[in-house]
């Protein structure tokens, strides 16, 4: 683990760099219904209500929701075993695991899947080609392996769009700025040793996964960790990513689970301090002049409203960024 302990580089006051007025588009998969066994604990129905309230506030057009294409097998193979998404495809994985996985496998999860993933890789090929700031309304699935899934995550969004946007876009380095409360274990172990993709991640040290990989930098924070130590170390954070590389897109992951209300999180981050988190992000990405994509990531509250909450204030944030500079 690296240690961080800089002057801040990334005055949250600086806004230099004026970003262009385009609409922010927001990508969505929630109509592919990964279908759940009762009682099941991943709250599905998050990203149905988060489009809904979005469309019900006004403050987007309806034109700003657009449906991604599939992410193809071309696509994934940058990330991801050719027999791993074989077998995904075909049904073939065994019972272990879709047990490591968390869902039952079934036609609509491999569909969901696919269509998740195309959503990052179209927000950041929509904040690159003019938007500043792209978002997938579901995403994050950063517990995904090369060769197999865990943690809820099939495929890993993150990776698969990074090695996107350099493949098809031409884009050079990336950094993937995590602060989901879990580490990003199969982002790490899919981009380790790759240096034009920079990992930072931001997660609680006693939680999930038991064992960490190493991402090229990694904050862990105790347990009951409060807003302005969250916050603390989150800008030591970013100033030390942006003093090891210059990127030219960041793929954000702005989970909900740091919430003190989250059921798996063991964080005490109030709502306040996530939308003071996404502003910095934000903030210091504007002040760089760096194209953003947004993925949701985690969300465990017992009251899925409160999940609901922090996404939106999430989207509502970045579409000020991408609107006003």
């Amino acid at each position: 683990m690296v240690t961080v302990n800089l002057p801040h580089a990334c005055d949250a006051a600086v806004t230099a760099v004026l970003w262009h007025a385009r609409p922010m588009l927001l990508f969505y998969a929630d109509h592919f219904v990964l279908p759940l066994p009762p009682g099941h604990r991943f709250p599905m129905d998050k990203y149905r209500r988060l489009r809904e309230r979005l469309l019900a506030s006004g403050e987007f057009a309806a034109a700003d929701f657009r449906e991604p294409p599939a992410a193809s097998d071309e696509q994934l193979m940058r990330a991801h075993d050719a027999a791993y998404i074989a077998r995904v495809a075909a049904g073939e994985l065994s019972a272990a695991e879709q047990r490591r996985i968390g869902f039952p496998w079934t036609p609509a999860m491999v569909e969901r899947s696919r269509r998740s993933a195309g959503a990052t890789i179209e927000a950041a090929r929509s904040a690159l080609r003019g938007g500043r700031v792209g978002v997938n309304l579901a995403g994050g699935t950063h517990h995904a392996y090369r060769d197999f899934g865990s943690g809820f995550c099939v495929f890993n969004d993150s990776a698969v769009a990074a090695r996107a946007m350099q493949a098809e876009e031409g884009v050079g380095q990336v950094a993937i700025i995590d602060c989901d409360v879990h580490q990003g274990d199969g982002t790490a172990a899919i981009l380790a040793g790759d240096a034009s993709i920079f990992t930072f991640s931001m997660h609680g040290a006693k939680n999930f996964p038991a064992h960490k990989q190493i991402s090229d930098l990694d904050t862990e924070l105790p347990d009951d960790c409060d807003d302005k130590a969250y916050l603390d170390a989150l800008q030591r954070g970013l100033d030390e990513v942006f003093r090891r590389v210059r990127p030219e897109l960041v793929h954000y992951l702005a989970g909900a689970d740091p919430f003190a209300g989250d059921r798996l999180g063991r964080l005490a981050v109030s709502k306040a301090g996530l939308l003071a988190r996404d502003r910095l992000v934000l903030q210091c990405c504007q002040a760089e002049g760096i194209p953003v994509s947004v993925a949701m990531a985690g969300g465990y509250a017992d009251d899925i409203d409160d999940i609901v909450d922090i996404h939106v204030a999430t989207v509502r944030t970045a579409a000020a960024f991408a609107r006003d500079g």
